[in-house]
């Protein structure tokens, strides 16, 4: 698939998941779920965003009066109907999302991993990255879980990149970072952004985390490098559905994705899994390899606009 589209539009830079575009051609073609895009040099974007909730399932979440704030944003905004997560427990969906594979399937897991992962690729393209962790004890924490945080929610600690690199170790922040980093206008490149046990509706409730969302995420939407030329986008995922929902291996999800150059009011029903999403966030910071099945998987531009 090309970008085409949106090159001989050529009015604004790409896309997608929380983010700040720069001005720059971008597109694409009608999506085509057996034929992957292929990856774009044209695609030139400042800032990735992803927020990752927990464990409900797609029914549970769209249209759930307990979650108004992440509804408006999906009406407002798109989501994917036909979005579903890869496995179960958790720790396999959040490998998928950043290496394009499921690693393992043991929560309990607190193994060095050496896979092809998205901050090699990023290190590689000279790019910046973050892990907002809610509870994190400190900067640069890589151990088991401690209080308020949990191990298996935050998979770039666990990469080879960043375990074995002091200086890529220090891009592992407490979450109270992000408000900083927001204000002071220096958001990096892709961002992981992880609430606790609490926050995330593992534990806590999902009014508990609409709520959390609109106190925390809620100022980047409304953020002046959010909504300067060029644009930005957010993508907000559960990680997988309740345990008793295998369709396609960790059942359906709701997937979000907010930013003024997303096709506003717009759902799809075309099927997708983190993979995408992982290729979906490279693209947009112009990068053009992926890892894993990243580098396969059907691309999610139908959810910008053309216009």
């Amino acid at each position: 698939m090309t970008m085409g589209k949106y090159s001989r539009d050529r009015r604004f830079a790409c896309l997608f998941i929380g983010l700040s575009l720069v001005q720059t051609g971008c597109g694409s073609s009608t999506h085509q779920a057996n034929s992957p895009p292929a990856s774009s040099s044209d695609v030139q974007v400042q800032h990735v965003f992803i927020v990752v909730e927990e464990n409900h399932s797609y029914s549970s979440v769209i249209g759930s009066s307990e979650m108004p704030y992440l509804n408006r944003l999906a009406t407002t905004y798109a989501y994917a109907k036909g979005y579903y997560a890869n496995t179960h427990p958790s720790i396999g969906n959040y490998f998928m999302l950043t290496a394009g594979e499921n690693v393992t399937n043991d929560d309990r897991s607190s193994a060095e991993v050496a896979a092809d992962n998205i901050v090699r690729h990023l290190v590689k393209a000279g790019k910046t990255w973050k892990e907002y962790s809610e509870d994190l004890p400190s900067v640069g924490y890589t151990g088991g879980d401690n209080g308020g945080y949990t191990e298996h929610h935050n998979p770039l600690s666990y990469f080879s990149d960043v375990r074995e690199s002091s200086t890529e170790a220090q891009n592992l922040v407490p979450f109270a970072q992000f408000s900083i980093d927001l204000a002071n206008h220096r958001l990096p490149n892709y961002g992981f952004i992880v609430p606790n046990d609490s926050d995330n509706a593992h534990d806590g409730t999902l009014a508990q985390a609409d709520a959390w969302l609109q106190a925390k995420i809620d100022p980047l939407i409304m953020s002046s490098d959010f909504n300067s030329p060029g644009g930005g986008l957010l993508i907000i995922v559960f990680d997988e559905s309740f345990d008793s929902d295998t369709v396609n291996g960790g059942g359906h999800v709701a997937w979000v994705v907010v930013g003024p150059n997303v096709k506003k009011g717009f759902t799809s029903a075309a099927s997708y899994q983190h993979e995408s999403t992982l290729r979906f966030m490279s693209e947009a910071i112009g990068l053009t390899d992926f890892p894993g099945a990243a580098a396969t998987a059907p691309d999610m531009e139908e959810f910008i606009s053309g216009d």
